[in-house]
This record gives structure tokens, C-alpha cells and sequence, in this order.
């Protein structure tokens, strides 16, 4: 959490009247009084953030992003990516850097990762780019230092299992080379098989399946996993897609 970013929205919805009073509750300016909730206040205020004659393109996304911070409601990324739609996703620095910062923090980040999961993995035109600010550039990076093992220590490995878990709608020739530098790393084998699992599952989901199952005989798991031999009957008769051969998931795990 940048406490900085925090603080600034926090004055500035005081400056309209709303004032925390609780964790999670609010006061509004009005009257009479009435108690908000951050969801409320998120839907209300976020937009006019982001329309904020006062402050310039970057500064609006500050303050919404100090918004995220504070209400920690799904709504702002909403706003936030209603604002940026049709731009560059790898132009919009400061959001990244705000999800990679959450994603790393030992807080819960589910606003983060059902934004990055819904709003940006499942769209093709910004996956890509999402999934590089988030996860896949730094990977590279590391891999091509010999770095990789940075990857098992928090905060980082708190960002790296994260966006593993929720990558399944991310293209598969985008993910794979890093599904491929993770699976030399035995910590993090749970958040690929979640991956490979989203991947087959989700309805946008992305993978190619002898790619999938070769990978899948990497991964050092119980083999009583949850639905770990499900996924390699499937991938082993060549199925993508749950969606596309509904019946093809065996009844058994």
C-alpha cells in the first residue's frame, strides 16, 4: 500500500465530506448523514476522480489508484480501466506498478487479481501486456540472469503465485515460456497446476494440450491431488478446452 497515495484520496473525499468512520463505513458531506459503504463510495467518487479538473491525465489515475488503496473495491479498477480502454495497456505505468506492489503485499489481493483475471487476461487486445507488467517480463529477465530463484522468496513469490493462479485465460504462446521457467522451481508448482487447471477450465481459456501435459509431468504434486488426474486424462486425449468438450472432464477426480 503506498500510505502517500492513501492519504491523498483520503483528504480528498473529505474535501466533499465523506469521512471513514468505520472499517469499511462511511459518512457522506450530506444531509442527513448517511452510513456508505466502500463499494458505495467507490462507485460514487472514483469517476469524478478520474474527471478531476484539477489535476492532469496522470494525476487523476493517482488519486483512483490512492482510491484502490484505501476502499480496496473491485469498482475502482473498473473506472480505472473504462478510462484507459483503447489506449496502450504498457502506457499505463503507474497502474501497474500500484498492482504489482498489491499483489506482492501479505493483505488479501482479490480486487487485483479478479481485475487482472476478468478485465485484462480475458481480453486479447491487453493480455498480453498485462501479463508482462505483472509477471512475464520480470521472469525473463530472471531467467536470462539466472535468477529464477528470486521468484520463491516473498514479496515476489506472493506476486508470482498470484498471477499463476489466474492466468488461464492469458494466450498460451504468451505464458508458456514462463510456465516453462517456473516449472524448475518446485514452490511454485501449486500455482502452475492452478494455472494449467484456469487454463483448461475458463472459458477463455488458452493452452495447448501436449504443451499442457508435458508440463503437467513436470510439476512435483500429491498424486491425490484435486482434479490433477482429471486434467491429465483430458490433456492426454488432446482436449483445449472444457468448454469445447464438456463431456470429456471424467466424473472422478
Amino acid at each position: 500500500m503506498n500510505e502517500e497515495m492513501v492519504e491523498y484520496a483520503r483528504r480528498w473525499l473529505a474535501e466533499d465530506g465523506v469521512v471513514q468512520v468505520g472499517d469499511g463505513s462511511w459518512t457522506s458531506g450530506e444531509e442527513p448523514q448517511e452510513r456508505l459503504t466502500a463499494n458505495e463510495v467507490a462507485h460514487t467518487w472514483t469517476r469524478l476522480a478520474l474527471e478531476d479538473p484539477d489535476l492532469d491525465q496522470d494525476g487523476r489515475l493517482r488519486l483512483a489508484l490512492g482510491l484502490l488503496d484505501l476502499l480496496d473495491d473491485y469498482w475502482v479498477t473498473c473506472e480505472i480501466g473504462f478510462v484507459l480502454e483503447g489506449r496502450d495497456p504498457r502506457e499505463a505505468g503507474p497502474l501497474w506498478a500500484a498492482y504489482r506492489r498489491r499483489l506482492e503485499a501479505s493483505r488479501p489481493a482479490a480486487p487485483i487479481t479478479y481485475s487482472l483475471w476478468v478485465d485484462w487476461f480475458e481480453d486479447r487486445a491487453t493480455a498480453a501486456a498485462a501479463f508482462g507488467e505483472v509477471l512475464g517480463d520480470e521472469v525473463e529477465t530472471l531467467r536470462a540472469h539466472g535468477r529464477l530463484r528470486e521468484l520463491t522468496a516473498d514479496p515476489l513469490f506472493r506476486r508470482a503465485r498470484r498471477v499463476l493462479e489466474i492466468s488461464g485465460p492469458v494466450p498460451w504462446e504468451t505464458k508458456h515460456p514462463v510456465y516453462q521457467a517456473v516449472a524448475t522451481l518446485p514452490e511454485l508448482h501449486p500455482a502452475l497446476f492452478k494455472g494449467l487447471l484456469g487454463s483448461y477450465h475458463d472459458v477463455y481459456g488458452s493452452l495447448e494440450p501436449e504443451a499442457a501435459l508435458a508440463l503437467l509431468r513436470r510439476l512435483d504434486l500429491p498424486q491425490d491431488t484435486t482434479h490433477l488426474a482429471s486434467l491429465r486424462a483430458v490433456l492426454e486425449a488432446g482436449h483445449r478446452n472444457h468448454y469445447r468438450s464438456p463431456d470429456a472432464w471424467p466424473s472422478t477426480p
